[in-house]
């Protein structure tokens, strides 16, 4: 499931980078932390990989 926005993006490539032991917990704020609470490592590397060339900066 690529990302729809690259805000999303951003926040996937966050938790997926806390998930993985990269960057604290703590640090996380936002959509970010509840991304890496409830996504598996696979469904956040998915969206974190999304091109953002394309992506419009965040979702109407």
């Amino acid at each position: 499931m690529p990302a729809k926005s690259q805000a999303q993006q951003k926040a996937a490539g966050a938790a997926l980078s806390a998930k993985r032991g990269e960057t604290k917990k703590s640090e996380l704020k936002g959509a970010s932390k509840s991304m890496e609470k409830f996504m598996s490592e696979k469904e956040l590397k998915e969206l974190a990989e999304t091109d953002r060339k394309n992506l419009p900066k965040k979702k109407k």
